[in-house]
């Protein structure tokens, strides 16, 4: 699932391909914060997509999990530009 994963982030991050394919071949940290980005997004689209009833606390506990992973990879990316 890591290039579906890598695609979300692509989305994210559209000037920064060539430093997301260098974080994704050589960073474990930044594969493994990928694709639990990728699987809470998945996981809140699910809920907003839902007519079942979501508590409004649980789906705001997991966006703010995903603006959180979003701002490690970001200075991931930030750190990876540096060198």
């Amino acid at each position: 699932m890591m290039s579906e994963a890598g695609h979300d982030l692509h989305r994210l991050f559209p000037d920064h391909g060539p430093t997301l394919h260098a974080l994704k071949l050589g960073s474990a940290h930044f594969r493994k914060l990928a694709e639990d980005h990728h699987d809470l997004a998945g996981q809140i689209q699910r809920f907003e997509a839902s007519l079942a009833a979501v508590p409004d606390e649980e789906l705001e506990v997991l966006k703010k999990k995903r603006l959180f992973l979003l701002d490690e990879i970001a200075a991931l990316i930030a750190d990876e530009k540096k060198t």
